[in-house]
């Protein structure tokens, strides 16, 4: 249970900090945000996995977090490319 509501706490703080640093306004709710932080986390580490041939790794450091803030970013950029009202 624990291990849920720390998810979601990190996919608030890295969603929060993708839509401050993306440009334009990004109108979101707070499980939204918090998906979108989880998504961008999970997109980059399945991608960091497959170009390395490793699995993903646990644990937290600075460039998995600043690499999740950037998965975000491009999952918002992909969803108004898509027209989906992001």
């Amino acid at each position: 249970m624990l291990n849920i509501i720390g998810i979601i706490v990190s996919g608030l703080f890295v969603g929060v900090l993708a839509r401050f640093f993306y440009p334009g306004a990004v109108d979101m709710g707070f499980w939204m945000t918090s998906l979108l932080g989880v998504g961008g986390a999970v997109a980059v580490g399945l991608l960091g996995a497959m170009a390395n041939g490793q699995g993903i790794g646990e644990g937290f450091n600075r460039a998995g977090c600043f690499s999740s803030i950037l998965g975000a970013m491009l999952l918002i950029f992909i969803g108004r490319q898509m027209g989906w009202g992001f």
